[in-house]
């Protein structure tokens, strides 16, 4: 088992991973740019270490930076988070080479999985179900109009390298492809570095449902059944549930086998999600591989009484994992907490909060890194907290919700609370009625 971990991420998904560490009898380093020397990971890790000024370019994605923190702490794995470096296959070869186990997908399964075009095909061999589409990039526009009229409108084409909507557009009919196609290029270029585009069968009424998995270092995977994230806004989540309003027993099996075949076929050690988009009929397709740990993963954590940043840590140091999939046995929803004012098209809101009562009882979980008197800096993610409730049914975990919405205070700066209590009193989220277009049409209401 590692002795020392260092956590090469911030807020509160450093402090989840020093909890679990400090559970274990793991020593704990932090990393930190200047901006964040005052947040709680830096505080209750048993060292930390400054590397760099508040861009992240300058501090969590400067690898030689991050690297050399480890090296004089004498850690000997690397926990990445998620977001940053989490995905990135430079550093995880970097870890390797510098003998500094990096906990999370090898550099040659982030290459496999983390290109769309790439993975749907290893999928495909696989023999798990994935969207119509091109068999790779698109070499040019001819191709790519041809290909649209073989698949049949709507199409999305989506950025090769893409994420977090980045570089992608919906294509309705001919006449729009051409100012797509070039307005998708140039913002995957100036994202990413790279303009290569793929296409796919744009699924109409379609819901983002995603099953957790985790392998171990022999081959061997399982799952720990769905989550529904179907709630976005501008492809970003903004809540989260398990098990999914729309899921049925024969879904929730075929969706989890396909997950697991498609784990044990790339021989995948750690934790990961297979995410995919279900249609109004029930029919699911791969849509992509997420590498590493989730932002929501502790209402999997809540309904099926698993440590998942414990089993990442476990599955890293070479422990067989049971081979046992796991289903839920309670109900558990999530609301992302953002430093953000829902009633000014969601504009970011840095600053400092004055004051923070949390909400407590019986269900009620908080992950956050924040506190009363914590100054938010402008620089990251505007996510500052994780408010999760978990009931016995679903209607009694969006009461429970609403109950510590209610109690949650943060005043000094703009936040999502009002969204998402006014989400759950909304008649088709309480219905489970809800697609990935469910906020093109949700407006605040500024009196409620």
């Amino acid at each position: 088992m590692f002795k020392k971990i260092l956590i090469a991420n911030r807020g509160e998904i450093a402090l989840r991973v020093i909890r679990t560490c400090k559970e274990m009898g793991i020593k704990t380093v932090a990393v930190y740019s200047t901006a964040d020397e005052e947040s709680l990971h830096v505080k209750f890790a048993d060292e930390a270490v400054c590397i760099g000024p508040p861009p992240s370019h300058e501090s969590y994605l400067k690898m030689a930076n991050i690297i050399a923190a480890a090296e004089i702490t004498n850690a000997d794995a690397i926990h990445p988070g998620y977001g940053f470096l989490s995905e990135n296959a430079k550093f995880s070869k970097i870890c390797e080479e510098h003998d500094i186990k990096f906990i999370g997908a090898t550099a040659e399964m982030i290459n496999k999985m983390g290109d769309k075009a790439s993975a749907k095909e290893t999928m495909k061999a696989a023999g798990v179900p994935c969207v119509p589409g091109s068999e790779g990039i698109i070499a040019d526009f001819d191709e790519c109009q041809k290909l649209a009229l073989e698949v049949g409108y709507p199409v999305m084409l989506k950025a090769t390298a893409g994420g977090g909507g980045k570089g992608m557009r919906a294509v309705w009919k001919e006449d729009e492809l051409k100012k797509a196609w070039e307005d998708a290029r140039q913002e995957s270029a100036a994202a990413f570095g790279n303009d290569g585009m793929y296409m796919e069968k744009l699924i109409e009424e379609p819901r983002h449902i995603e099953i957790q998995i985790v392998g171990d270092s022999k081959g061997k995977a399982c799952h720990l059944s769905e989550r529904d994230c179907s709630v976005q806004r501008r492809h970003q989540k903004l809540t989260e549930e398990t098990p999914s309003p729309f899921m049925t027993d024969k879904l929730r099996k075929d969706m989890g086998d396909a997950a697991v075949r498609a784990a044990e076929f790339i021989k995948y050690e750690g934790a990961g999600t297979v995410e995919f988009l279900v249609d109004k009929h029930r029919n699911f397709y791969f849509m992509e591989m997420n590498t590493r740990i989730q932002v929501e993963h502790p209402i999997t954590e809540q309904v099926v009484d698993y440590d998942l940043i414990r089993e990442q840590i476990l599955a890293a140091a070479g422990v067989p994992i049971s081979g046992k999939n796991y289903f839920p046995q309670l109900h558990a929803i999530e609301c992302r907490i953002n430093a953000e004012d829902p009633f000014n098209d969601f504009r970011p809101s840095p600053g400092r909060i004055t004051t923070l009562h949390a909400p407590g009882g019986h269900g009620i979980r908080i992950d956050t890194h924040v506190y009363s008197g914590y100054m938010i800096p402008p620089n990251y993610d505007s996510m500052i907290a994780k408010l999760i409730t978990t009931a016995q049914t679903r209607e009694e975990a969006i009461n429970k919700m609403k109950r510590a919405l209610d109690e949650f205070v943060i005043e000094g700066i703009k936040t999502t609370i009002p969204f998402h209590r006014q989400l759950m009193e909304h008649p088709d989220y309480i219905s489970g009625n809800y697609t990935t277009k469910f906020m093109e049409d949700f407006v605040m209401n500024p009196e409620a």
